[in-house]
């Protein structure tokens, strides 16, 4: 991702956020004429444990800059025979087991409530 074939680097941007700051540089990008913005979660080198990421600066960031759909890459095995490795899977689901870090944008006098029941964009 840090290097994909066919994007032109167009802009790095860095933004403070009412979360604190995001977890790497955000490089905008050219890909098929379509702008792409590409942010690190774990940050550059991958030095960011699941708990450490600061997923809320990054998704506000990421909305401030005006990122309208986030696609998340992850790399994790399977205990399916048919799921080999490098197939691509798209799940329709999740259990969050990431702990110790805030679960919510809400709080601290802001109330919200947001269901989970399908945690994935059915456009995308």
């Amino acid at each position: 991702m840090y290097e994909m074939e066919g994007a032109e680097v167009l802009d790095r941007v860095e933004i403070t956020t009412p979360f604190g700051m995001h977890s790497d540089v955000i490089t905008i990008c050219d890909v098929g004429g379509k702008n792409v913005a590409f942010l690190p979660r774990h940050a550059l080198g991958h030095t960011l444990l699941p708990s450490e990421v600061p997923y809320r600066a990054n998704i506000y960031a990421l909305k401030y800059i005006g990122v309208r759909f986030i696609i998340g890459a992850s790399v994790v095995g399977s205990l399916k025979q048919e799921i080999a490795p490098c197939d691509f899977v798209v799940p329709d689901q999740i259990i969050d087991r990431t702990k110790t870090r805030p679960q919510s944008f809400f709080g601290d006098g802001v109330c919200g409530h947001v269901y989970f029941a399908e945690p994935f964009c059915s456009y995308l």
